[in-house]
C-alpha cells in the first residue's frame, strides 16, 4: 500500500460518488482519479489496465462534454434509456474487443493476467461510455466487473485498490437504485407535463 495508492482511492471513491449524485464535479475528479491509478497500474504490469485508463480520459471528455449539453438543453442531468438490443451489440462489440486486446498483450508485452485485464478494460470502457451517455446499464455493468476486479486486485496483491472495487460493488449498487429513483421522478414529471 503506497501514498500513491491511498491517494487515488480517495480521490475515486469522490468521484464516483460524485457521478452517483450527477455532479458534474465527478469529471474533473474522475479524471485526477484515472491519472494516477495509469501510473499505480504500470508499475505493477497491468498495462490493460494503464491503457484503459487513458481510455478514461478521453471518454471522460466526451461524458463531460455530453453531461454539460444536456445540462444545457433540460436543466438538469437527465436519465437516458438504451434499447436491449444495443446492450447486447455493445457487450458483444466489448467481449470481442477484449479478447482481441487480451491477445495483443499476451504476445507483445509481459502484462501480468493479459485476458483478464484486457476483458476488464474492454467492459469498464463500456460502462464508462454508458455512464457517459446516462444509461442505468452503466450501474449494473459496473457491479459485475467491480467484483472481478476485486478478486484480480487480491491477486496482484493491491489490497487497498481491491476495497475501493469492493466499495465500487456496493456504491454501483446504489447508484443504479439512485438513478431509478430519478428515472421515475423523471417519468412522472413528464406524464404530468402531458
Amino acid at each position: 500500500m503506497s501514498p500513491l495508492e491511498i491517494v487515488a482511492v480517495i480521490i475515486s471513491v469522490i468521484g464516483v460518488a460524485l457521478t452517483i449524485k450527477r455532479n458534474m464535479l465527478c469529471w474533473w475528479f474522475n479524471f485526477l482519479a484515472f491519472s494516477l491509478y495509469a501510473y499505480l497500474f504500470f508499475q505493477f504490469k497491468l498495462y490493460g489496465e494503464t491503457i484503459l485508463q487513458f481510455f478514461f480520459m478521453v471518454v471522460n471528455f466526451y461524458g463531460l462534454y455530453h453531461w454539460l449539453k444536456g445540462k444545457q438543453q433540460d436543466h438538469e442531468i437527465r436519465i437516458e434509456p438504451i434499447a436491449t438490443k444495443t446492450v447486447i451489440l455493445q457487450m458483444i462489440l466489448a467481449a470481442v474487443g477484449g479478447v482481441l486486446f487480451g491477445l495483443s498483450l499476451h504476445y507483445f508485452t509481459d502484462a501480468a493476467l493479459p485476458m483478464l485485464d484486457s476483458q476488464l478494460a474492454a467492459f469498464s470502457l463500456l460502462a464508462t461510455y454508458w455512464t457517459s451517455r446516462k444509461h442505468i446499464a452503466t450501474w449494473v455493468l459496473w457491479v459485475f466487473v467491480d467484483i472481478v476486479y476485486v478478486g484480480m486486485f487480491i491477486y496482484k496483491d493491491l489490497f487497498l485498490t481491491a476495497g475501493l472495487y469492493a466499495a465500487f460493488v456496493g456504491m454501483a449498487a446504489f447508484g443504479w437504485w439512485q438513478w431509478e429513483q430519478v428515472k421515475k421522478k423523471q417519468l412522472s414529471s413528464n406524464f404530468k407535463g402531458i
